[in-house]
């Protein structure tokens, strides 16, 4: 699959998300997929969201990398690789931060079928702020993405910004969802096991 830089056009499309406190008692993802969890650098922490969702779903897996500290994208892609062929068929993914430049990259290039991917926090790698140690994660890929796919975005992310989240998702042709400010959307944020976030992966397989 060719890969392309991606420019602003027409505005995604918007979804507004009405949080509830409470998850519905049933939730079917785990007898319908296996769920990949990919970190940002550094990996995520016991309080950060994605590791509450870890601990409390036996289908859902991390993928790991050798190096969270030193970020190489085509090493970041491979581990990712190796984890959906372990996850297959049809794996979900939920992605933070550069995870989900990893999920991107990956999915320019796997023939594996993915069901879906929430990509939330996406670092800009044109901003100050995204970390010099991560290598080779610019140009994003621009084409439309392979499966259905939600992008999540903070009003006040100190490695990205609205504006850059939403050419994001409309080069993918990801849904596109502000939940105002949040930061970076991790464990900093306060977010817990984050309903509203799980909420919004549920969607992806409900397909709404």
């Amino acid at each position: 699959m060719g890969c392309s830089t991606f420019t602003l056009s027409m505005q995604p499309r918007a979804f507004t998300w009405r949080d509830s406190m409470h998850e519905p008692r049933q939730s079917h993802i785990a007898e319908t997929c296996r769920v990949l969890l990919v970190p940002g650098i550094g990996n995520s922490g016991p309080t950060h969201w994605q590791s509450y969702w870890e601990a409390a779903h036996a289908s859902y897996a991390r993928v790991h990398q050798r190096d969270w500290d030193h970020p190489v994208c085509a090493d970041w892609v491979a581990a990712l690789e190796c984890a959906a062929q372990r996850a297959a068929p049809n794996p979900l993914l939920v992605a933070h931060s550069l995870g989900c430049l990893t999920a991107v990259h990956w999915l320019a290039q796997t023939s594996i079928k993915v069901t879906g991917v929430l990509l939330v926090a996406i670092p800009d790698p044109d901003r100050s702020s995204f970390p010099a140690q991560a290598k080779g994660f610019a140009p994003i890929p621009g084409n439309q993405l392979p499966c259905p796919s939600i992008v999540v975005a903070s009003a006040d992310d100190p490695y990205s910004d609205i504006a850059f989240a939403q050419r994001c998702a409309n080069a993918w042709k990801s849904r596109f969802i502000d939940i105002g400010c949040a930061g970076h959307i991790n464990a900093a944020s306060g977010l817990g096991n984050w309903v509203q976030g799980h909420r919004m992966l549920r969607s992806l397989l409900a397909g709404s």
